[in-house]
């Protein structure tokens, strides 16, 4: 999760404190549609897998607790 943080950080450069496992990106505009194929290729890098988009639903990227349990169930 560290390196999602670290990405989510350094397209949000204004961004202070913690980002919690259940914070809205989405609402909060961490993820925008501009960096969204970028984010999905960063997971398919830290999960090792491939990401199949017509399988994906924005709720899948909605929280970090989200985002593990969806895509790295093994963490």
């Amino acid at each position: 999760m560290d390196e999602i943080r670290e990405w989510i950080r350094s397209r949000n450069p204004s961004l202070t404190g913690d980002i919690g496992e259940d914070d809205d990106l989405i609402e909060a505009r961490l993820i925008d549609s501009l960096d969204f194929l970028d984010f999905v290729y960063l997971l398919e890098e830290v999960s090792g897998s491939p990401i199949d988009l017509q399988q994906l639903s924005v709720d899948d990227f909605r929280t970090l607790g989200r985002i593990r349990k969806r895509f790295l169930p093994a963490e």
